[in-house]
């Protein structure tokens, strides 16, 4: 999950699917050789899941017609029609972007698995992809995997608030990169943000209504019936968990199995249903805390190492995690080139969201800036063979569902306050993750249709929550949050780095008790932790 201010998201997002390539071999931890869990309730056979050709849809369910996405790619696209507002079925509508892979295994195929890759922003059609081999290979040999775009997002009917590409790079370059420092960039990013909002409300003021959680969480449902599937199966991750606990409590007799991986607490979401915010979404979460943490851990685990496995390496913890404060004091002073204090230190939290190669990459950059020197631009893998891989991914797609969703402080001149108890808090990060969230004091739209709570509703399965202990954006108690709130829901450990278990691909104990969970609703006994097949830098 990215805050809907500053931060590479796209850049991350590429980073990201390359380092999920990269699956370890190891042994799970011998949690799984625990004793049996009592039964949990009998999830559907195989056929009640109908054929990978479902029937034509009801009236008001999207058809998906389902083609190659692009001459011999595996995967498959289709385009969902859907309202615009649930509440006037006969109204506007707009379109969702779909994308499908179908299962390796025919013979032995369950059903459909819905993934939302998080954001909000994140672009379905496209992470997921990018991503697939980074799924268990259980899930991808008996499961059509499918994802989409939200709307609003990317290649589905998008929030798009420039007239052209050159005129929303002009935008993006006259703000301060990372945050603002000083009272001068504050002035310059507050006020950049406000004319992005007046933008967007003239552009098309109707789609930032609606554009919710709640909007997404009833598009997922027309999805699963377009699909023919009686009951939803479904994997979000960060941004993904607050959409699946929203379809959760909207539809709780249509989950059969869902499985939420780094969690957003729902009453830090909602404000605990409170309209007047005092602090951030973001805050809330702890996003702060627990990237200083994850920073923390990953400066003692670097210092423990050689410059060989960790180039910024000063031979101790103790003296990496200095090491780190002077540099973080120079850049301040004197910025290499491009690399200013604010822009490094966004690109150090988000770049501690996928372990390998993320982490040694970090690593590599932070080392050259301590020598003085630029680092070379990151190498991003080739783009899936999708139909459209590089949609526009305004900071606005992001904004409009956050800022409209959750609620946040209005008014901007209180940000400066708020960063400087988070800096006392979390130091550097804590400054990264409070300017993430002034976007939305001046954002112009409040969703139409937002879901507040209650989140205990009794589902027809209980949800399996995955939380990492090390999770640089979403802190593992808001997966103990998460677990709490859902009625009935189980929750799994990751001891841990990185933000996703599913993306980092870094726990073969993780991967073995979500494929049992999707194929059989076999849930991990109560208090199951599972170690990284890795440690960073070993």
């Amino acid at each position: 999950m990215s805050g809907p201010g500053p931060g590479p998201t796209s850049d991350r997002s590429r980073r990201g699917a390359a380092a999920a390539l990269a699956v370890t071999a190891a042994l799970c931890s011998t949690v799984l050789a625990a004793p049996a869990p009592a039964p949990a309730p009998a999830l559907a056979s195989a056929t009640a899941y109908g054929s990978p050709s479902p029937p034509s849809p009801s009236p008001g369910v999207p058809r998906l017609d389902w083609s190659p996405c692009a001459p011999g790619s595996p995967y498959d696209c289709a385009t969902a029609r859907v309202p615009l507002d649930h509440a006037d079925p006969a109204g506007r509508t707009i379109d969702l972007a779909v994308v499908r892979r179908k299962a390796s295994d025919t013979a032995h195929r369950i059903g459909t698995l819905f993934v939302n890759p998080g954001g909000p922003g994140g672009p379905g059609t496209v992470q997921v992809p990018q991503n697939y081999d980074s799924f268990p290979k259980t899930l991808r040999e008996r499961f059509d995997i499918v994802s989409w775009d939200p709307r609003g997002i990317g290649n589905s009917t998008a929030v798009n608030c420039f007239g052209d590409a050159a005129e929303a790079e002009a935008w993006g370059k006259a703000k301060p990169t990372g945050f603002p420092v000083g009272e001068k960039e504050r002035t310059t990013w507050i006020d950049a943000y406000a004319d992005l909002g007046r933008r967007c409300e003239k552009r098309d003021p109707d789609l930032l209504r609606h554009v919710s959680t709640t909007d997404t969480a009833q598009d997922l449902d027309l999805l699963r019936r377009a699909v023919g599937e009686e009951q939803l199966n479904y994997l979000g991750v960060s941004y993904g968990t607050i959409l699946g606990a929203t379809y959760a409590n909207l539809f709780p007799d249509k989950v059969r199995a869902m499985v939420l991986d780094s969690n957003i607490d729902p009453k830090a979401w909602t404000n605990d249903a409170r309209p007047d915010a005092t602090t951030t979404t973001l805050l809330r979460m702890g996003s702060d805390r627990t990237a200083a943490a994850t920073l923390d851990r990953f400066l003692d685990l670097c210092g423990s190492a050689t410059t060989g496995r960790c180039a910024f390496s000063a031979g101790t913890a103790q003296g990496t995690r200095d090491k780190f404060d002077r540099l973080m004091q120079r850049l301040r002073e004197r910025p290499v080139g491009p690399w200013t204090y604010a822009a490094t230190v966004a690109d150090t939290v988000s770049s501690l969201y996928i372990v390998d190669p993320g982490w040694t990459d970090l690593a590599a950059r932070l080392q050259e800036l301590w020598r003085g020197k630029a680092p070379k631009p990151p190498v991003f893998p080739a783009p899936p063979p999708v139909a459209h891989p590089s949609p526009y991914l305004g900071e606005e797609q992001a904004m409009a569902v956050w800022c409209g969703d959750s609620p946040n402080p209005r008014d901007p001149a209180v940000y400066r306050g708020l960063e400087e108890d988070s800096a006392r808090r979390a130091g550097d990060a804590g400054r990264y993750w409070t300017w993430s969230g002034e976007p939305c004091a001046t954002w112009p739209a409040e969703a139409a249709n937002r879901y507040e709570g209650p989140w205990n509703t009794p589902t027809a399965h209980p949800v399996l929550v995955v939380g990492t202990r090390y999770d640089p954006s979403t802190s593992y108690a808001d997966a103990e949050a998460m677990a709490k709130e859902l009625a009935g829901a189980r929750l799994l450990t990751h001891e841990g780095y990185g933000h996703t278990a599913l993306f980092n691909n870094a726990s073969s104990c993780v991967n073995a008790y979500e494929s049992r969970y999707f194929v059989d609703g076999t849930l991990p006994p109560p208090g199951t932790k599972c170690q990284p097949d890795e440690q960073p830098f070993s």
